[in-house]
């Protein structure tokens, strides 16, 4: 039941990526250009990334019983930026969207500094990444509530080898756009189990899940596409089968779909865990669109989440999904 609506539709083109930081020594960040091309040719209005948001890690944080392990992986320490503008996570979330509420056509240098200062209280280092690159390089410096730790940091974010930075926030800025969206969740998480056999239980019986045919024929596959990354068209070559239709189902059957049928069910704890991460995530996205109707989103994320991702975003009303095959093409 897709409408239509009054007025332009909702598309999301949902991207599955490696995460460059385990990609070979090989790769570079230049490779990425003939991907990037393609993404600015679709022309999208906003971008999501698989990060958490400021205001989920801040919200973990007060739960240290269950989110203990998680908070070191998945968040980062906004302390520093909370001490240069003196505001906490959720008050620098309502002074960004203040801000980004009256934001002029064309703003100063002083005003995208205060931005990416504000946006890094936030816990949104994406976002204040888009306002980094969006200065011209002379201007990239302290200033206008952003103390000089703050912007040495936002020099190496911008350096890592990872996909929010070098896909998400380069063409967020060559675009023209102002802000990424965090979209993961992780709210589904729990603690590991005190019992040390209960923990080497679990992982043994989903491990011996993972080892299957499929498993064997995506790691030959990974390991092909590897070994070409660095020749022309290498990194494209990646991105066409991470995203190509038959993906999703090989994804499914070496990892959730054996996980499911484990015998110990184990793994259908993990199946549950799975399937709510990414229900919240997809809820994190239509929430953005809700706001904005008839936004093209671009949805940047880890390739095993794709196929989850388009099937719970074909669900929705106001949704309708771009083939990234033709984009890639």
């Amino acid at each position: 039941m897709k409408g239509p609506p009054a007025g332009a539709p909702n598309e999301v083109l949902v991207l599955g990526t490696a995460h460059l930081s385990g990609l070979p020594e090989t790769f570079e960040p230049s490779m990425l250009a003939p991907l990037l091309d393609r993404l600015a040719a679709w022309r999208p209005t906003a971008i999501a990334t698989e990060d958490l948001s400021g205001l989920q890690c801040d919200s973990l944080r007060r739960y240290p019983a269950r989110y203990a392990e998680t908070v070191p992986d998945y968040c980062w320490d906004p302390a520093p930026a909370a001490r240069a503008t003196g505001l906490d996570v959720p008050a620098a979330n309502a002074e960004a969207e203040r801000l980004l509420g009256a934001w002029p056509t064309a703003p100063t240098p002083a005003q995208r500094r205060r931005l990416a200062a504000t946006l890094l209280a936030a816990g949104e280092r994406g976002s204040a990444l888009v306002q980094w690159l969006r200065l011209p390089a002379p201007e990239r410096h302290a200033g206008d509530g952003l103390s000089a730790e703050l912007a040495k940091l936002l020099d190496a974010y911008r350096g890592r080898r990872n996909e929010t930075g070098q896909i998400a926030a380069a063409l967020a800025a060559r675009l023209g756009l102002e802000r990424l969206w965090s979209v993961d969740d992780h709210s589904a998480d729990s603690a590991s189990s005190a019992d040390p056999a209960e923990r080497n239980a679990a992982a043994d019986a989903i491990s011996r899940a993972w080892d299957n045919p499929a498993t064997r024929a995506r790691a030959a596959e990974d390991a092909r596409l590897m070994a070409r990354l660095a020749a022309p068209g290498g990194v494209l070559a990646l991105y066409r089968a991470m995203n190509a239709p038959e993906a999703a189902m090989q994804v499914y059957r070496s990892d959730m779909g054996a996980a499911l049928v484990e015998p110990q069910g184990y793994g259908r704890g993990y199946v549950g865990y799975w399937e709510t991460r990414n229900l919240r995530m997809v809820a994190n996205i239509r929430d953005v669109l809700a706001l904005h109707p008839g936004t093209r989103l671009l949805a940047i994320v880890g390739a095993s989440h794709k196929g989850y991702y388009e099937a719970y975003l074909d669900q929705m009303h106001d949704v309708v999904l771009a083939d990234a095959e033709t984009v890639l093409r």
